[in-house]
């Protein structure tokens, strides 16, 4: 915890009132550990696959089952409505580590852009004093993204589990870690807005089946998808910008990364919201937006077509490796 701002925001607390006392994430870290390092976007191959659990194999809070086992694509709005949600996937691979995009995070912050943060487990292990101050900021929610990205049309029941399982553990793990710190700090516990569980579940690769829907949602996880995915790969970021600001559209779900992998993620994204707030576009979060209109499903998982991401299964195995080379 950023001790030396600890003092000035009690007292800041104690005079007024509990809207600023919500206000956990600066209460815990200052601008300038929330601004980051550039080593923060590092990221690579490691020597050997990482396969090691969490603390705990299971989470302490058990959701009940969901009913219906399809993915989530968009959301149908009433007329007049024009919200969308922007996501960004959390990816981190047995076998690489990921990096974290602190300049996309804060990019949010200054735009009061709310932001859904699909996130690894082992992204939250290896990452969690920015899990942390995801997770401790009112305008994001979190969502799973499998232990070590899983591929969930290629692993079996018992590796599906556990990418989920694990995840939801090292969420509770974190959350525990927030509320330990928010104690500390002098605030209660109610400061501490993030939720005890993961909700949402978001299949790596895009890659589901009937058997991997039907047991996401057996834990209480809805699948969440997309239907704009953003060019982050493009190296012109206006043009990747304005494609993706012509594709959304009311009650979108558009995919993006904030893991140091895409090099040019905020900047797209910058550019890309001065033209959807000029088609009159505001920005929730996947669960808000789910409250705001009818969810539209799919019993398929892909990236923009059904089946265009099936050579991932070959390419990439059952997902948790570095993807083998193809003939």
């Amino acid at each position: 915890m950023a001790v030396r701002y600890a003092l000035p925001f009690l007292l800041l607390c104690l005079f007024s009132g509990p809207a600023v006392c919500a206000d956990l994430l600066r209460a815990l870290w200052g601008q300038e550990e929330l601004a980051g390092a550039p080593l923060d976007r590092l990221q690579g191959r490691t020597h050997a696959p990482d396969d090691t659990p969490p603390e705990r194999t299971g989470p302490n809070l058990v959701l009940p089952p969901r009913d219906g086992a399809e993915a989530v694509r968009r959301v149908a709005l009433p007329p007049g409505v024009r919200l969308a949600a922007l996501t960004f996937d959390l990816c981190e691979l047995a076998d690489r580590r990921a990096g974290y995009d602190a300049e996309l995070a804060n990019l949010l912050r200054r735009e009061r852009i709310p932001a859904t943060f699909f996130a690894g487990g082992r992204w939250l292990q290896s990452h969690p004093e920015q899990a942390l101050q995801l997770m401790a900021d009112p305008l994001f929610e979190l969502g799973n993204h499998g232990w070590t990205h899983g591929n969930m049309a290629v692993l079996d029941a018992d590796g599906r589990r556990e990418q989920l399982l694990w995840t939801q553990a090292q969420y509770e793990l974190l959350r525990e870690e927030l509320t330990r710190r928010a104690r500390a700090a002098g605030l209660p516990e109610s400061a501490v807005a993030a939720p005890g569980a993961l909700t949402a579940f978001r299949p790596p690769y895009g890659r589901c089946t009937p058997a991997s829907l039907a047991g996401t949602a057996a834990l209480g996880l809805r699948t969440v998808t997309w239907d704009v995915v953003a060019d982050e790969m493009n190296p012109d970021a206006e043009a990747a910008a304005r494609d993706l600001a012509a594709r959304v559209r009311p009650g979108s779900i558009v995919l993006l990364h904030a893991n140091g992998v895409p090099p040019h993620t905020a900047r797209i994204v910058e550019l890309a919201l001065p033209l959807l707030r000029a088609r009159g576009f505001s920005f929730v979060t996947v669960e808000k937006l789910l409250d705001a209109g009818r969810a539209e499903t799919s019993a398929e998982c892909f990236f923009n077509r059904p089946g265009d991401n099936l050579f991932l299964d070959r390419a990439y195995g059952d997902g948790t490796r570095h993807p083998k080379k193809t003939d």
